[in-house]
């Protein structure tokens, strides 16, 4: 009887020292009321964000840290932006490309006159073809 309590006890005792292990393992959050609202902390980085009670719901706002850090960000890109547009303004100011490569008259009539051979050729083999169709077939004796 005795090695039953003792054995009640520690399992008593281990499931009070489990508790709060699991409990740390399961919560990423802590919320602290404060008199204007809620101070919620992420309890794995650090990082804190005040929170107001709006309709029912918790609404956060970002901590100033993390503002500062989220306005920097914004700054990098707004000067990478402004770069990127520099870029493209002075790319817009180059000349014009001539292309002098145009063939001349000359050769543009010659290579019509490939074109017309080509095309009168392919419609005479079409009418070839066609009026092939057109005999009559011997007649089947069966």
């Amino acid at each position: 009887m005795t090695n039953t309590l003792a054995s009640v006890v520690v399992l008593v005792a281990m499931s009070f020292m489990a508790g709060p292990a699991l409990a740390e393992e399961t919560t990423n959050y802590s919320l602290e009321k404060t008199v204007d609202g809620y101070v919620r902390m992420n309890n794995k980085t650090g990082e804190m964000s005040i929170c107001h009670e709006k309709l029912g719901q918790l609404a956060c706002k970002v901590a100033a840290e993390e503002r500062t850090l989220y306005e920097e960000d914004i700054a990098d890109l707004k000067a990478r932006v402004a770069k990127l547009e520099d870029t493209v303004a002075g790319i817009g100011k180059l000349p014009p490309v001539v292309r002098d490569n145009l063939p001349s008259d000359e050769d543009f009539e010659k290579g019509l006159n490939y074109m017309e051979k080509f095309m009168r050729r392919f419609m005479g083999l079409a009418k070839e073809l066609d009026g092939e169709d057109k005999t009559p077939a011997a007649p089947q004796k069966t």
